[in-house]
């Protein structure tokens, strides 16, 4: 009786630990990608997107600067302090939006020297002011917002960063390079339509839209509020997008684990950035 005992748990633990290692490639492997990013915003859904984020198991980047926001200082400022904590507990990661939100307007001719930008900063002291900057200046910015991050997080942010509006130059990219930071756009696809007007693109169009277009390995941006669109786009197509998404045989990866930026992260994280 006891021999029979024992094989029938041996058979049983045989049995979990072929249904473990069956379900881990699955798991660990994924064939359809895709790469969620946020930017900071007026903060006022925030923590509804934490929340589906949290429930769906779904890791994203985020790309801050410190904006107004809806409640409290700026979004990189003491109040969200906690908030942003919370999500490094949770496993996403961070990453540069320039301090200030500075926006690029045009590169400014010059004769040899040392490449220059006319900027707008929609946020901060500067704000709404057209300014020209050198590339010491626009990396200050950059650096700026990283140093906030993980001030708040207690982690270093990814050597990447975002634009705000997407709005760069080559010569833009290239003073970024040398002072450690990689760009990140994303696909047509993967504008998500979150600063569109609700009224003539309104959700249930976006939620479709996306659902249909969105292709393996796409980079999708949306924001933590956005102060022009009356019916917000978040979380009421977040969730049904995640799981829309999760049935066709996506899954969710943080930029970290995107092939176009692994080398250079590890690259950076190596050198200390």
């Amino acid at each position: 009786m006891r021999r029979a005992s024992s094989r029938i748990v041996f058979l049983a633990l045989a049995l979990l630990a072929l249904t473990a290692s069956a379900k881990g490639p699955a798991t660990e492997g994924c064939s359809k990608p895709v790469y969620l990013t946020f930017d900071t915003g007026h903060m006022g859904v925030a923590d509804r997107i934490a929340e589906v984020l949290q429930r769906q198991q779904v890791r994203v980047t985020f790309f801050a600067a410190d904006e107004r926001t809806q409640a409290g200082d700026g979004s990189l400022g003491t109040h969200w302090a906690a908030w942003w904590r919370a999500r490094a507990g949770e496993g996403h990661e961070f990453a540069s939006h320039t301090l200030d939100h500075v926006y690029w307007r045009a590169d400014v001719p010059h004769a040899g020297g040392a490449p220059r930008f006319r900027v707008r900063p929609s946020a901060g002291a500067q704000q709404g002011r057209d300014m020209v900057w050198d590339a010491s200046s626009y990396c200050a910015q950059l650096d700026a917002a990283s140093a906030r991050l993980q001030q708040h997080t207690g982690q270093a942010p990814l050597p990447l960063f975002r634009a705000p509006g997407g709005k760069t130059s080559p010569a833009l990219l290239a003073a970024a390079s040398q002072c450690g930071y990689r760009h990140v756009g994303w696909a047509p696809a993967g504008f998500l339509g979150d600063e569109l007007p609700s009224d003539k693109y309104p959700n249930d169009m976006l939620l479709k839209k996306a659902l249909r277009d969105i292709r393996p390995g796409d980079v999708m941006v949306a924001h933590l509020g956005i102060w022009s669109r009356q019916d917000p786009w978040a979380p009421a197509v977040l969730e049904p997008l995640i799981t829309g998404l999760k049935q066709q045989g996506y899954c969710f990866r943080t930029l970290r684990e995107h092939p176009d930026y692994q080398g250079w992260i590890a690259k950076r994280e190596a050198r200390g950035k």
